[in-house]
């Protein structure tokens, strides 16, 4: 059954909210997020046009970059970093060649990258590269790296003595395409899928070796439908900006979505990232405008869904129109959508969600999110 622990006024910001966490790095937010990807200019377009993401850096031959390129684009809070390799022999090719595209880096920011570094291996992570100083005219950064599930990487990030437009060795991007954006905050969560028996293996990396806490667990009974299902923990460092959902397979009739995830990323990796906004039913209008492909969510799902969560703000026809559920906690209601995978692999995808005091993760919503996914799943002839 689900539990949740640690609970206190949901206010994000630098105060330990969650007492459970050692939270002795500390994480002041997530950084940027690292896709390696097959074209970066052509991703970055597509996050441009699509998700309303603006230009903001670029590095690659032009800046000396020899075995890259990288567009950086942002929204809000959010800095996605979009890199492709400029030889075949490249790690990152070899990256792509496995999983396709998809999340490299979870890049952590942090006061003191060094302290960071030092207190995670202390304490049994595998060191990815060690603490490096970054400088140009604008100042310098410290970044240091380790490994999490899979191929996947955090790095630290310490930037109080930098002032340029991202990191050193990156240029301004200057574009005269700039979409308008549709709203997107910061990233609420990010979500790790990872094999069969490995969710407790990972949820313990992040407890003793980042300092976590665990704020939720939903098993089997949890997350279910006739055919598949599948078990999760929710990590959370002390101030709750970092969220870190893992999820493994458990038993069904047929193959879950983290069977299918697996299979085809070739691995454990970032399954979603969850991005906030202020006003869903604008944002979702405008991706869906520009393109962006939602999953289906039955219409009968809307028959009982408010004898369920009660009075809300929004008016459920519209709701129901653009396909956006809505859940209920104690602390108050959150609202939410998940794309279709953004690439040919039935891999990552995001989730567009908007809280009005709920902390939870829409447990509400399992049965008709999994049949919606099961639904895609039977078209590709995965399920």
């Amino acid at each position: 059954m689900a539990t949740l622990t640690g609970i206190k006024d949901y206010q994000y910001g630098l105060e330990k909210i969650f007492p459970e966490a050692d939270d002795f790095l500390p994480l002041l937010g997530t950084d940027y997020v690292e896709l390696y990807v097959g074209n970066a200019k052509q991703a970055a377009h597509f996050y441009k046009t699509a998700f309303g993401f603006q230009s903001l850096a670029y590095a690659g031959l032009e800046t000396g970059v020899r075995d890259r390129t990288s567009y950086v684009v942002r929204q809000g809070k959010i800095r996605l970093v979009l890199t492709t390799p400029l030889s075949s022999d490249s790690p990152i090719a070899e990256h792509i060649r496995k999983h396709g595209d998809g999340v490299k880096v979870i890049a952590l920011w942090v006061d003191d990258a060094r302290a960071a570094f030092q207190e995670t291996t202390r304490r049994g992570a595998k060191p990815w590269f060690d603490p490096m100083v970054e400088t140009d005219e604008h100042g310098q950064t410290v970044r240091a790296g380790i490994h999490t599930y899979g191929d996947t990487v955090h790095v630290f990030v310490e930037r109080k003595d930098y002032q340029g437009a991202f990191l050193p060795g990156f240029v301004p991007w200057h574009s005269e395409y700039n979409p308008e954006p549709v709203g997107l905050e910061y990233i609420d969560h990010m979500v790790g899928n990872v094999d069969w028996n490995q969710m407790n293996v990972w949820a313990k990396f992040y407890h003793e070796v980042m300092g976590f806490a665990n704020l939720i667990s939903f098993d089997d009974k949890d997350i279910s439908t006739e055919y598949s299902a599948l078990m999760s923990k929710v990590m959370t460092n002390g101030n709750g900006r970092i969220k870190f959902p893992i999820n493994e397979p458990a038993e069904g009739k047929k193959k879950s979505q983290i069977e299918e995830y697996i299979q085809f990323y070739e691995g454990a990796g970032c399954q979603h990232i969850a991005v906030a906004t202020k006003d869903i039913l604008h944002t979702v209008s405008e991706m869906r405008k520009r393109g962006v492909e939602f999953l289906h969510v039955p219409g009968t799902y809307y028959d009982t869904v408010m004898d369920r969560v009660g009075e809300i703000d929004e008016d459920v026809r519209r709701l129901k129109e653009l396909g956006i559920m809505v859940d209920r906690d104690d602390e108050g209601y959150l609202l939410q959508i998940f794309t279709k995978p953004v690439e040919d692999r039935p891999t990552m995808f995001f989730e567009i969600i908007q809280r009005k005091g709920a902390m939870s993760f829409g447990k509400g919503n399992f049965k008709a999110l999994f049949e919606s996914i099961e639904d895609e799943q039977r078209r590709r002839g995965t399920l």
